[in-house]
């Protein structure tokens, strides 16, 4: 693993304990020659890791909408700075550079980013590995929410399984290193594909 696009809220959170896990995975990321991808902000949690990586002698590229940086929310410390004209291609970029992707806390724009990229490997347009690092049960509700859609049939179980989800930054880099994509079929139920008139390529 040469790279890895970490998501992770624009504000710090209310709880210290977010920021620390922040620097530590950036400190990590350095110590580790792994490259740090990410949104390109100088704020929050994205400041904060983004930092951590760059103190430790680690290299940073952000890639930012041009929105944000008229907003001047870019961070010009970064090793590589790249301004793109949307929040699309921002993505789009980021999924290039990346050889996986880590959320850390964060609100709507974490949250999209990180299911946008799960939902591009449910679709075979991708298969790198995706994971979740939080602290002080940060994530529970939203792996309790995905056991629910597993329950209810709309994900399938290895589709839930094929993902991390912890505490300890050791055990994430160590999963991430040894992952073997999920060969899970979007559709649940053979009927429903054949109604759809689908065939694996379509999928």
């Amino acid at each position: 693993m040469k790279t890895l696009c970490v998501y992770c809220g624009s504000n710090a959170g209310s709880d210290p304990a977010y920021a620390a896990l922040a620097r530590d995975l950036g400190s990590r990321l350095a110590r580790d020659g792994i490259a740090l991808v990410y949104g390109g902000g100088n704020v929050g949690l994205m400041g904060i890791v983004a930092d951590a990586v760059l103190a430790g002698g680690g290299e940073v590229i952000g890639v930012i909408p041009q929105q944000l940086v008229d907003w001047e929310v870019a961070h010009r410390g970064v090793t590589r700075l790249e301004v793109v004209d949307s929040m699309h291609t921002r993505k789009a970029r980021m999924f290039e550079l990346a050889d996986g992707f880590v959320a850390l806390p964060g609100g709507f724009g974490t949250l999209d980013e990180m299911f946008e990229m799960l939902t591009w490997r449910q679709l075979g347009l991708g298969r790198k590995p995706c994971a979740f690092l939080g602290v002080n049960g940060f994530w529970e509700p939203l792996m309790a929410m995905l056991d629910t859609m597993v329950r209810e049939r709309f994900l399938h179980p290895e589709q839930r399984t094929d993902m991390w989800h912890g505490t300890d930054i050791e055990a994430l880099l160590a999963w991430m290193r040894g992952y073997v994509p999920a060969q899970a079929d979007k559709w649940l139920d053979e009927k429903r594909r054949s109604q759809l008139n689908l065939t694996t390529e379509d999928v």
